[in-house]
């Protein structure tokens, strides 16, 4: 699997980063997926992402090609939550995609300080990162600096916002939830 490193540990919460190029097949297909849905839904959603181009929020639902890399977040989420609760004897509940999008970043595009509450996490996958790409910065001091094939991880009520580009970015988003399980809960009778 890739390995997940804990970028930052003076941040307010953890953020965590991987590199993804020995899985160049799922990013492959995400670009291609974005590309597409430029043609089949050219209009950007109203947000707070100022960019050359976004996809509907819900492009996995409207594309198969963002299924691997969903399939690779998932497994990269799972083990940030476990990193997270390794004091716990529990086990991380099972996680599921709710909202997948794809942004292009060119000159002077960017995005207004936000959070992805109440997503768990929320992680930003970087298929495209020029050297004077803007960073995402975190909690408004914590700047992460993009390349290519990167992920970065984050628990969803972290606030980051992406400063004017001067160099162009794809990204595609995503926000995880962990499903709730009922299987040990029992209930007294009527």
């Amino acid at each position: 699997m890739i390995a997940l490193s804990q970028l930052s540990a003076n941040a307010d919460l953890p953020i965590f980063v991987c590199d993804l190029s020995p899985l160049q097949q799922p990013l492959r297909l995400a670009r291609e997926g974005i590309d597409e849905l430029r043609i089949t839904h050219p209009e950007s959603p109203l947000s707070n992402v100022k960019a050359e181009y976004m996809t509907p929020w819900r492009s996995h639902l409207l594309t198969p090609k963002f299924a691997p890399l969903i399939e690779v977040v998932l497994q990269v989420g799972k083990e940030a939550g476990s990193l997270l609760n390794a004091a716990s004897e529990k086990p991380m509940p099972e996680m599921l995609i709710s909202e997948c999008w794809g942004i292009i970043y060119e000159k002077s595009s960017y995005t207004k300080p936000h959070n992805h509450f109440p997503s768990d996490f929320a992680c930003a996958i970087y298929l495209e990162a020029h050297e004077d790409s803007a960073p995402i910065i975190f909690s408004g001091k914590y700047p992460v600096q993009p390349k290519p094939n990167m992920l970065v991880m984050f628990p969803g009520i972290l606030t980051h916002e992406v400063p004017a580009t001067e160099g162009r970015r794809v990204v595609v988003v995503m926000n995880l939830h962990q499903q709730a399980t009922f299987a040990n809960v029992q209930f007294a009778p009527a």
